[in-house]
């Protein structure tokens, strides 16, 4: 049972996100509620005053300037969110949609939104009573993810569709079964509820968690591969992470030493002074990874403790109409993020095809009733790589101008960030089957040998996944039990 999550006292970060999505409660503290009520208030003030806003009382898009009689202002708010609710493809999964109603909270309990209290609340209301919104899969270009955050926003005033107890139905039934009010809009509640990228940074925050452990994985899969060879070990000195210290490589080389500590590599005679590149290169293409990931966490992160509104509500009073809306930083982040990512997998992919030449010159590797999962994987995990290479292209290029020239840049964030949740998946896929594929050259040995104490457990839950299938599984059977074994995201990692 996850601890509730308390919105506005201290930086939200990944972990957060993940044990949100997955269920855990959400309260906002005394001082958010004080932050967006004095937000409220300047809002409330520019309105009276009759200070030309954005969304406010001036239209939206190519009609920015068009003045909204303050008689409208309300409907307004309500035909904005009718008027862009309208995305494709099937449902976002629901852990993606709570996370971005955390995060479109998160922003909210900056004080930068100028949104009622209510909307914040009836938000926290739906987390809790687990109330999921219906939200399309595309619709945003992000800049800001205007159409799939009006899914959210239609549910909380009691339209649109979600959710409930396991149960699809109408927004108004949700709520209804939830007890939750629904939230009454005011003027520029709409444009609150919608503008900004609580799609694009909630499931790179559930990305980012699952290719941190993606990264760890990568690890484990390369240093049984060593002990499966018999390469020499020497890649993973610590003298080398000092001669050139990135700290991604130094993480990278710790860990699999850590792993390797006991293995009979520390006392094996190499036939050779160094290995292929595949074997050599490891801490620096893995630290690689995790430099480019310490990019895109820091990224998410800024994103999620920020306040992005157009307009924005400065703390000394002031309205101004700026760009934070647009998450650059962090869609460039995840472009290069894939990158890394096909570069961990092209090593994969390599240092099996040494394993393979290693299987078949093994006298015992074929002996009668051994299971050979790896090698009958080998041929699906090089079109695994073949995805991933291609994945690796930039999604945040590539968007056209928008509503009449106006809208003439976004950022592709929420391609950037779904393709790389698809890239994060096909390595865990790669990943597995070089595991598999280093356990059937290890069993194939006269002598057993003596792993690593990292190694050995993991050799250890695999043995027991395969177990547990039976000896007939198929081996993509035991391909996605073992991925659904070992790619588990802990929300308290």
């Amino acid at each position: 049972m996850h601890a509730t999550l308390t919105i506005g006292d201290a930086p939200m970060r990944i972990p957060d996100v993940v044990a949100v999505a997955r269920g855990a409660a959400v309260e906002l503290s005394a001082g958010a509620l004080d932050r967006i009520r004095r937000s409220r208030q300047v809002v409330d003030d520019k309105l009276l005053a009759e200070e030309p806003t954005y969304g406010l009382n001036r239209g939206l898009g190519h009609n920015k300037d068009r003045k909204i009689p303050n008689d409208e202002l309300t409907q307004f708010s309500l035909r904005m969110l009718r008027a862009h609710e309208g995305g494709l493809g099937p449902p976002l999964n629901a852990d993606v949609v709570r996370a971005a109603m955390l995060a479109r909270v998160a922003g909210i309990a900056q004080g930068g939104a100028g949104a009622s209290p209510a909307m914040a609340e009836t938000l926290v209301a739906m987390l809790n009573a687990g109330v999921t919104p219906e939200v399309p899969s595309i619709g945003s270009v992000g800049a800001g993810d205007l159409s799939l955050m009006a899914s959210i926003g239609l549910v909380a005033i009691g339209e649109g569709t979600a959710d409930c107890g396991g149960e699809r139905m109408a927004g108004a039934e949700a709520l209804r079964t939830a007890g939750i009010t629904p939230f009454v809009l005011g003027p520029k509640d709409g444009l609150t509820l919608m503008s900004a990228n609580g799609i694009s940074v909630g499931h790179a925050a559930l990305v980012a968690a699952r290719a941190q452990q993606a990264a760890e994985l990568a690890d484990v899969a390369a240093a049984l591969s060593l002990e499966a060879v018999g390469a020499n070990i020497s890649v993973v000195d610590a003298a080398v992470g000092a001669a050139k210290p990135f700290q991604g490589q130094i993480v990278a080389a710790t860990h699999m030493r850590a792993l390797l500590d006991g293995s009979y590599l520390h006392a094996h005679t190499f036939s050779s002074v160094q290995e292929a590149l595949s074997f050599r290169v490891v801490p620096q293409v893995h630290g690689a990874l995790r430099e480019v990931l310490t990019f895109a966490v820091s990224a998410v992160e800024t994103e999620l403790n920020a306040a992005t509104d157009n307009p924005l509500v400065t703390q000394d009073g002031r309205i101004v109409h700026n760009g934070n809306f647009e998450p650059l930083v962090m869609a460039v982040a995840f472009d290069a993020l894939r990158v890394a990512l096909a570069h961990a997998g092209q090593l994969s992919d390599r240092r099996m095809s040494h394993l393979w030449s290693a299987l078949f010159e093994s006298p015992h590797a074929f002996a009668s009733g051994r299971r050979l999962d790896g090698l009958k994987l080998r041929y699906p995990a090089a079109a695994r790589f073949t995805d991933l290479r291609h994945l690796a292209a930039p999604a945040t290029l590539d968007v056209p101008p928008l509503d009449v020239g106006v809208e003439d840049h976004a950022s592709g964030a929420p391609l950037s960030v779904s393709k790389t949740d698809t890239a994060v998946g096909i390595l865990e896929d790669i990943l597995i089957v070089e595991i598999l594929l280093a356990r059937d050259l290890l069993a194939g040995r006269e002598q057993p040998a003596q792993l690593g104490g990292g190694t050995h457990a993991l050799l250890g839950e695999v043995e027991l996944v395969i177990t547990g299938l039976g000896p007939d599984a198929h081996p993509a059977r035991v391909h996605a039990a073992l991925k659904e074994a070992l790619c588990h995201v802990d929300p308290a990692d």
